[in-house]
C-alpha cells in the first residue's frame, strides 16, 4: 500500500507560477511511475504529466508542454510539478497517481484556480 500527500495548490493570477509536490510513503519498490492528472468540472479526469523512477522519462499532454515541469527526487519518494504562465483553463483539481506493479494509487487532490 502506497499513501500519497499533495501540497501547492491555491489561487494564482493568469500568468503565475505554482509548484505541487506529492510525497510518497509506505511499500515502494525501486521501478514505478509518478504522475500528475487533473480534473475541471463537468470533465474527466485527463493526464497532465508522468515521470519514470529509472531513468526520469517523463511525458506531458500537449496543453500543458512548455509550460509545466515535472520532476521528482526519488531519495525523498517526491514528485513535484512546477507549473508556469498558468491560464484560466488550467483550473481544476490536480491529483498525484503513483504506479507500480501494475497497481496505482491516488492522491486526495489539490485545488488550483487561475483567476484575476
Amino acid at each position: 500500500q502506497v499513501q500519497l500527500v499533495e501540497s501547492g495548490g491555491g489561487l494564482v493570477q493568469p500568468g503565475g507560477s505554482l509548484r505541487l509536490s506529492c510525497a510518497a510513503s509506505g511499500s515502494i519498490f525501486n521501478i514505478n511511475v509518478m504522475g500528475w492528472y487533473r480534473q475541471a468540472p463537468g470533465k474527466q479526469r485527463e493526464l497532465v504529466a508522468t515521470i519514470t523512477s529509472i531513468g526520469g522519462i517523463t511525458n506531458y499532454a500537449d496543453s500543458v508542454k512548455g509550460r509545466f515541469t515535472i520532476s521528482r527526487d526519488n531519495a525523498k519518494n517526491t514528485a513535484y510539478l512546477q507549473m508556469n504562465s498558468l491560464e484560466p483553463e488550467d483550473k481544476a483539481v490536480y491529483y498525484c497517481k503513483f504506479e507500480q506493479s501494475r497497481r496505482a494509487s491516488w492522491g486526495q487532490g489539490t485545488q488550483v484556480t487561475v483567476s484575476s
